[in-house]
């Protein structure tokens, strides 16, 4: 019998559920007895859901396909590959059938008197589940890989039936709300992005449009810094760095930083309006661009990124970092870089000798500057609830899933 709630007793896995491996490729099959399937293999199975937008056959015997056959409600769980491949699953749905699974896929049929699919794929995801994954793995260089005996072996809380289903309910409401925040994010970005085409379709247009002026960059950009060369660490005692990775929809991404451990020049610091564009790097992030906006009271900037200065009685930062994000503007930098090994350059000269197209009065730039900044404010606050919802979930994971 089951333990009192909120203290579970575990048992082994195998007294739960049945656990098999999958069929083995590459053997010979003598095509008159034999069938051509479809299965799944790692690169199906990922952390949560299954993903059938490739899915490989396998000729295998006639007498041997019920052995293999998903059925819905099977939990597949990935045997080994790299670590983060480790341990990862998910229930299938029955989407296709007959579908069989490959033997670096373990298929886990639970006992319906005992336990849930649903319940035991969010255990084998928690940080319990993934530690015993970690702990019991069989490790060659970068692989890893678990045994059917030690997966048998795993300890599972048993739970009343109504316990279980109460606590994937929990995990499903959470689960939907995310998947709400998502939909909501997406939208908001695209209206963000079909505003800024708007406001700035005369960026498009074959002459320049009435109120706006077009001119080489460097009229109204003329001053153009690269950042420092020296070697940087996670010391937080020297001075932040922001690399090209620091940059993210216009704005400092401060996530991950670098430190400078040796005196930077005062000059070279950042300042508030401060336009930082990534001139090196592979083609899909060249181009991008942000404003330091002070979020920390030093910083500086490494050599791969330059720092755009405007004349701001004639153009106003903020707006300088719209026209650089834009799709069309992105696409002008592109076909004035030099490819080099695995990576593009943007020449800073080359740069400022691109037209730019702005509004000669300022209140109309600004105008521009505060829609677009009220769209970035409620994709923001969206984030936040998102973020929110994860630790929420964590805590759910912690406080529901027994360690």
């Amino acid at each position: 019998m089951p333990a009192e709630r909120g203290r579970p007793q575990y048992q082994r896995l195998d007294s739960l559920a049945d656990v098999v491996g999958g069929v083995a490729l590459g053997g010979s099959v003598s095509s008159g007895l034999s069938v051509e399937l479809p299965y799944l293999r790692v690169a199906n199975v990922q952390d949560g859901y299954i993903s059938t937008d490739d899915v490989k056959t396998v000729r295998v015997p006639a007498h041997s396909i019920e052995r293999f056959r998903l059925q819905q409600g099977d939990v597949l769980l990935t045997e080994g590959g790299d670590f983060d491949k480790l341990g990862r699953g998910a229930v299938w749905d029955g989407r296709i059938d007959p579908c069989l699974h490959q033997n670096h896929v373990f298929r886990v049929r639970c006992f319906e008197s005992r336990l849930l699919p649903d319940f035991l794929a969010l255990y084998l995801a928690s940080p319990t589940g993934r530690s015993y994954f970690l702990r019991i793995a069989k490790q060659t260089t970068n692989l890893a890989t678990i045994s059917s005996s030690q997966l048998k072996a795993m300890p599972v809380p048993y739970l009343p039936l109504p316990e279980q289903q109460r606590i994937v309910e929990i995990f499903a409401a959470a689960d939907a709300m995310e998947r709400g925040l998502k939909k909501s994010i997406a939208k908001s970005r695209d209206i963000r992005r079909g505003m800024a085409l708007e406001e700035l379709s005369p960026i498009t247009a074959t002459a320049p449009v009435g109120g706006w002026m077009r001119l080489p960059l460097r009229e109204v950009v003329p001053f153009v810094e690269y950042g420092i060369s020296e070697a940087l660490n996670n010391d937080p005692r020297g001075i932040p760095v922001l690399r090209m990775n620091n940059l993210r929809d216009g704005k400092p991404d401060l996530a991950d930083l670098r430190y400078c451990p040796v005196p930077v020049p005062g000059r070279i610091e950042l300042r508030r309006g401060d336009v930082l564009f990534n001139r090196t790097n592979s083609i899909d992030h060249v181009g991008k661009a942000g404003i330091w906006g002070s979020e920390l009271s030093r910083a500086t900037f490494a050599s791969y990124l330059v720092r755009l200065k405007p004349d701001t009685e004639r153009l106003l930062p903020e707006y300088l970092v719209e026209w650089l994000m834009h799709p069309v503007v992105r696409q002008r930098v592109r076909s004035i870089s030099t490819v080099a090994v695995q990576q593009v350059n943007v020449n800073p000269t080359r740069l400022q000798e691109l037209e730019i197209d702005f509004p000669v009065d300022l209140a109309e730039q600004r105008r521009i500057v505060a829609t677009l900044s009220a769209c970035d404010e409620a994709v923001a606050r969206e984030g936040w609830e998102l973020a929110k919802l994860r630790t929420l979930q964590q805590g759910i994971s912690v406080n529901l899933l027994p360690s």
